[in-house]
């Protein structure tokens, strides 16, 4: 058990570090996420104020908090749908993989989760650090700032295992563009990225809640923006166990099937 926990803690490791290289990307990141975050601070302070100051329990404070957070986060979830084990059942490298004494899933997942943990250096930290010059509601319970802190990792880990089921489809599909870019368009808008959930009409709110994506990345601004108090934070932490380990077991299952559905093109 200690030799597979230091593997894993090499694997997340090889992720932050990997991503890393990558520095460029990461400025152009964050010029885009600063240029959006922006328009979003027009287009929902119009909102707010318009609403004569208070919309679905959002202030001009809680909402500086979304959209910043919101934009800092852009980086570290994966909302997109891109996967490395896509692409490794496209060429049969896959078939490598289950010859290792690793699980696959939790293999691609944890290196997935490195790289998402630097991407809040280069992205998320300057986010932060421009709401809190323009302004910012914080909470007032201390308890919340650890509880934020735990459901963002759990966000991340999330978002990184739902997107591994869209790469696994390819056991089947091969080419999985499609799902991916249909993957792409639902998770950000139900994720609460563009507007907050609540300002949804009631029956799309609760759709966008029956689903996986609003513990991506609007369960932890909730906390975070101090829109619920710490009992609220734990459910809405129970809400993300409850997810990862729903679409974690499906991701399992997923692999084990496709394992013996694996075909390897040419070979």
């Amino acid at each position: 058990m200690r030799a597979m926990t230091r593997v894993y803690w090499r694997l997340l490791g090889a992720g932050f570090r990997r991503q890393s290289t990558y520095r460029l990307a990461a400025l152009g990141g964050l010029v885009a996420n600063t240029t959006f975050g922006l328009l979003k601070v027009a287009v929902l302070f119009a909102t707010v104020r318009a609403a004569g100051g208070d919309v679905a329990g959002y202030d001009l404070g809680r909402m500086s908090t979304y959209i910043w957070l919101s934009q800092a986060l852009l980086g570290s979830i994966n909302l997109s749908g891109r996967t490395d084990i896509a692409e490794r059942i496209k060429d049969g490298q896959v078939a490598v993989d289950f010859l290792r004494p690793l699980d696959v899933q939790a293999a691609e997942v944890t290196t997935a989760v490195g790289g998402a943990l630097f991407a809040l250096i280069p992205r998320g930290i300057p986010m932060l650090a421009i709401g809190g010059f323009v302004g910012m509601a914080l909470p007032a319970s201390p308890a919340a700032y650890p509880l934020s802190a735990l459901s963002l990792l759990l966000g991340i880990v999330i978002s990184v295992a739902a997107a591994y089921l869209v790469g696994v489809a390819g056991f089947w599909l091969v080419e999985t563009r499609g799902p991916q870019i249909c993957y792409m368009v639902v998770s950000g808008f139900l994720a609460g990225l563009f507007v907050p959930i609540q300002l949804f009409p009631r029956w799309l709110e609760l759709t966008a809640q029956a689903t996986p994506f609003p513990s991506m990345m609007m369960y932890p601004i909730d906390i975070l923006a101090g829109r619920v108090g710490p009992a609220g934070a734990l459910t809405l932490l129970a809400v993300q166990l409850a997810w990862l380990a729903a679409v974690g077991g499906l991701g399992q299952a997923l692999t084990r099937a496709g394992r013996r559905h694996l075909e390897v093109q040419g070979g």
